[in-house]
C-alpha cells in the first residue's frame, strides 16, 4: 500500500496538498495523531480500501509533543510493505503572515501571550523531526494554489518510490529562481524574440518563435552545452537514489527563449526518463 504523510508549517498549503491528493484518489485523513499510524496503516490494508490510490494524511503540530518526536521511529516501525512518502511544505515567514492576515484564521499555536510570529517560529520547531525525514520538501512561498496542486501532481504523484521524477521548467527572472530548483540555467544570453514586433505576442512554443532562436548559432552551442552535463549526470543523480530533480531554465520574461529551451530538453529525454515532467511558470 501507499502511504504519504503531509506536513508542514499552518499556511504552507497542507490542506490544497491534502484536497489534490483526494481528487486523485486518495483516502486522506486530516490532522492525524502520529501515534495512530500504525493502527491506520494495518485498517486501511483490508480489502474495503482497496479502491483507493493509496492513503495520504495530514499531521501537523497539535500533535503530541513526544510523539513528533519519535515520528521517524513511527515510521519505521510501519510494515515494509507500506510504501511511504513524507511530503514537507512551508514558506518564508514574511509569506507565511501575510497568508495569516489575508485570511484572519488564528494560527493554532498563537494565544494571547503567544504572538503569530512566535508561533511560527515554536511550530518550526515542533515539526523538525517530521522535516528532517521528508523526502520531498516544497518552499511554497511563491506557489499559487494552482501551482502547488500541479507540483503535488508531478512531482509526488509523477512516480513511484525507486524512480526519480524530473521537472523541466522554464520561468522568468523577473518573478525570482524557483524556490525548489536545483539545476538552473539562465539563458538570457540568447537574442530575445520580445524585440521582433511579429514575435512579442507569442511564445516559445510557436513555430514561429522556434525558428528565430533555431537560426541563432548561439542557441544551439548552448543547446548542446547543457545536454552535455545532463547526459553525464543525470544517470548519477538517478544512480544517487535521488526521487526529485528540479531543473530550471530562465530567461527575463519567462515567454520565449527559456520556454523554447525547456520544451526541447524535454521532448529530449522524456523516452530515457518516463517521469519527466514539463512545466511553463509564467505561461499557467
Amino acid at each position: 500500500m501507499r502511504l504519504i504523510v503531509i506536513s508542514g508549517r499552518s499556511g504552507s498549503g497542507k490542506s490544497t496538498a491534502l484536497h489534490q491528493l483526494e481528487d486523485e484518489g486518495f483516502y486522506c485523513i486530516d490532522n492525524l495523531p502520529v501515534s495512530l499510524l500504525p493502527a491506520l496503516v494495518e485498517k486501511v490494508g483490508s480489502d474495503e480500501f482497496k479502491l483507493f490510490q493509496g492513503t495520504a494524511v495530514c499531521i501537523d503540530a497539535r500533535n503530541a509533543w513526544k510523539d513528533l518526536k519519535n515520528f521517524r521511529g513511527i515510521l519505521e516501525s510501519l510494515p515494509d510493505s507500506v510504501e511511504t512518502q513524507v511530503l514537507y511544505l512551508d514558506a518564508l515567514v514574511p509569506a507565511l503572515l501575510r497568508r495569516f492576515g489575508e485570511t484572519r484564521r488564528r494560527h493554532p499555536l498563537s494565544n494571547d501571550s503567544v504572538s503569530l510570529a512566535e508561533a511560527i517560529d515554536q511550530e518550526q520547531e515542533l515539526l523538525e523531526p517530521i522535516a528532517s525525514s521528508a523526502s520531498l520538501v516544497l518552499d511554497t512561498s511563491q506557489m499559487t494554489v494552482y501551482e502547488l496542486r500541479d507540483a503535488i501532481k508531478q512531482q509526488l504523484l509523477g512516480t513511484r518510490m525507486g524512480t526519480m521524477s524530473i521537472l523541466i521548467q522554464s520561468f522568468g527572472f523577473k518573478r525570482g529562481v524557483p524556490a525548489d530548483a536545483n539545476l538552473v540555467y539562465d539563458v538570457r544570453m540568447l537574442p530575445n524574440p520580445h524585440w521582433v514586433k511579429e514575435l512579442r505576442m507569442k511564445t516559445g512554443l510557436d513555430g514561429a518563435v522556434a525558428e528565430f532562436l533555431e537560426n541563432q548559432e548561439m542557441t544551439t552551442e548552448l543547446y548542446n552545452d547543457i545536454c552535455h552535463y545532463l547526459d553525464v549526470w543525470l544517470p548519477r543523480y538517478r544512480e544517487g537514489n535521488r526521487s526529485y530533480l528540479n531543473i530550471a531554465v530562465g530567461c527575463t520574461g519567462g515567454q520565449h527563449r527559456s520556454v523554447y529551451l525547456a520544451n526541447r530538453l524535454f521532448k529530449h529525454y522524456k523516452a530515457e526518463y518516463p517521469s519527466m515532467h514539463i512545466r511553463h511558470r509564467e505561461l499557467q
